[in-house]
């Protein structure tokens, strides 16, 4: 039943970013979005952990202390700042680099959408920047500031 449910949850969460993307004229992002979820590293890992209520990656980090389905997920799309961390040009070690507009704004269409579906009945508009501004402490060295800034504003 998990992996069911699971299913149901992703294809839930990739309708509601499909919809926000063509609203914001990001039809081909839209219709692209998170299809890495549906292949074997990241679905089973999220079928396992499925809880209904949060992401299976936090369950999967408590089990194993790292979740591979997050490492599989960041690596394929561009729409998480995470993908765009790399090896310094300016100083030693890793930074982030700018993200270009529509994968900010896909970004933000990704974080209402999973609001939506976690909260349920629960959500309203505020969700999404009640949760960034719970992980923001956590960001602030690794999203570049312009990037960080323009999500802000």
């Amino acid at each position: 039943m998990k992996l069911i449910n699971h299913l149901k949850t992703i294809n839930k969460h990739k309708y509601y970013v499909t919809m926000l993307c063509f609203k914001c004229g990001l039809y081909k992002q839209g219709l692209l979005h998170d299809l890495s979820k549906y292949s074997p590293t990241e679905f089973l890992a999220g079928a396992k952990y499925y809880q209904g209520t949060a992401s299976p990656n936090n369950a999967e980090r408590m089990d194993k202390g790292i979740s591979t389905a997050w490492l599989h997920h960041k690596g394929r799309n561009r729409h998480h700042f995470e993908y765009w961390i790399d090896f310094s040009r300016t100083s030693q070690g890793i930074a982030g680099a700018k993200m270009p507009v529509n994968y900010l704004v896909e970004m933000v269409m990704d974080r209402i959408a999973a609001c939506k579906v976690y909260r349920g009945k629960d959500y309203t508009d505020a969700s999404a920047w009640e949760y960034y501004q719970r992980e923001r402490p956590y960001l602030n060295s690794a999203m570049h500031t312009e990037t960080r800034a323009e999500l802000e504003k």
